[in-house]
């Protein structure tokens, strides 16, 4: 997510979607989507995603022969947005949920309610839940 994308908050109001912006408000990161006097430039963006990794809880990439490494903390001041979480969000290892809610969650995302091990669900396998 970078400033330049910008979310009309009056369009949002109209359409009765004020969920995201209340779920945006409560990250902290309301801000990030409406301030519109910083923009991004699209080719430079499109070349620090294609060599974007994320390794031991530090990003690198590179953009115009600059060599980028960021962690957390830095790209949130960078950002302006809150960090916290963000180093169990990228965790590959998941068991810091503990078993039981990784099954529950497992099973909601499957429709398998029988599951009796966490395991990775496809999105292509998924059903919608309504």
């Amino acid at each position: 997510m970078v400033r330049g994308k910008i979310v009309k908050v009056a369009y949002f109001q109209e359409q009765g979607r004020e969920v995201f912006l209340d779920k945006r408000r409560q990250q902290g990161w309301l801000e990030l989507f409406t301030k519109s006097n910083l923009g991004c430039s699209v080719p430079d963006l499109v070349e620090f995603y294609a060599r974007c990794s994320v390794t031991n809880g530090i990003l690198f990439s590179e953009v115009n022969g600059i060599k980028i490494e960021l962690d957390a903390q830095e790209l949130g001041a960078i950002l302006s947005i809150p960090a916290i979480g963000f180093d169990i969000y990228v965790r590959e290892d998941k068991f810091v949920l503990g078993k039981a809610r990784l099954v529950e969650l497992a099973q909601k995302l499957s429709q398998q309610s029988g599951l009796q091990h966490p395991m990775a669900v496809k999105k292509g396998d998924m059903l919608p839940l309504h």
